[in-house]
């Protein structure tokens, strides 16, 4: 595994990062309290393995793939994709907070395949279509609106026609979910931003045009959610797949 530095100047923490997200990120107790797996998968009220495994899902071992993750993940998500990927395929991983890189090259060991890289994922450094596929896994929620946007703009400009947008966050959960009530206000006081994917679908982000189709699934009560975007060429229909 390899840093790769880029030669801007490297981007600032969002202020909403340290505002907000500061006590969770940002913060070198933070990485020592959240770097447990069984944390995370409580966090997640258990289901950590399953929707992690639903995104790799998306990766098929026999391609020779370029791979974007988007922001570090607590656990073993991104030694998982790694292990994954064809000895040829290529992994490039992206963070605003340099604290959650060098948490990551320690996790990650030497692996040639993998590059990891200091950037803003509303503002990318990379090319049009450079990646096959590119995962945001619980990142979304985590930014406001405007980030939001951005983040998922940029997600399509570097995946290439016909290559994937994978994610998966919050989704609104049924209105009976035992649930809904204590999310609600476990969300509201930590995770201010993740009530706006309760409230409107992924689609309402999403730049118009440069996607082709959506396939969105959910799960635990329709707690959260995975989306699979097929990156495309403006201008072409949308097909939009019934929920799962």
């Amino acid at each position: 595994m390899k840093p790769c530095c880029a030669p801007e100047s490297p981007p600032a923490i969002p202020d909403y990062l340290q505002e907000v997200y500061w006590w969770a990120y940002l913060h070198p107790n933070a990485v020592r309290l959240f770097e447990r797996e069984w944390l995370v998968n409580l966090i997640l009220w258990g289901n950590f393995g399953r929707l992690r495994d639903a995104a790799l899902a998306e990766i098929d071992p026999a391609d020779e793939l370029k791979v974007l993750q988007v922001a570090c993940v607590y656990g073993d998500f991104t030694q998982r994709l790694a292990a994954r990927l064809a000895p040829s395929a290529r992994l490039d991983v992206v963070d605003v907070a340099p604290i959650q890189l060098a948490n990551l090259h320690r996790k990650l060991g030497s692996d040639r395949r993998v590059r990891l890289h200091h950037q803003d994922a509303s503002a990318l450094r990379f090319a049009d279509g450079r990646f096959d596929t590119t995962l945001l896994f619980f990142l979304l929620h985590e930014q406001p609106a405007d980030v939001r946007r951005a983040t998922l703009a940029e997600a399509l400009r570097v995946t290439r026609p016909g290559g994937k947008v994978v994610i998966v966050d919050y989704h609104g959960p049924h209105p009976a979910h035992p649930l809904r009530y204590p999310m609600r206000g476990i969300l509201s006081r930590l995770e201010p931003f993740a009530l706006e994917l309760w409230q409107q679908p992924v689609e309402d982000f999403l730049p118009a045009g440069g996607y082709t189709a959506i396939t969105r699934t959910t799960c635990f009560g329709g707690l959260y959610q995975k989306l699979v975007i097929t990156a495309g060429t403006p201008g072409l229909p949308i097909v939009h797949s019934p929920p799962a």
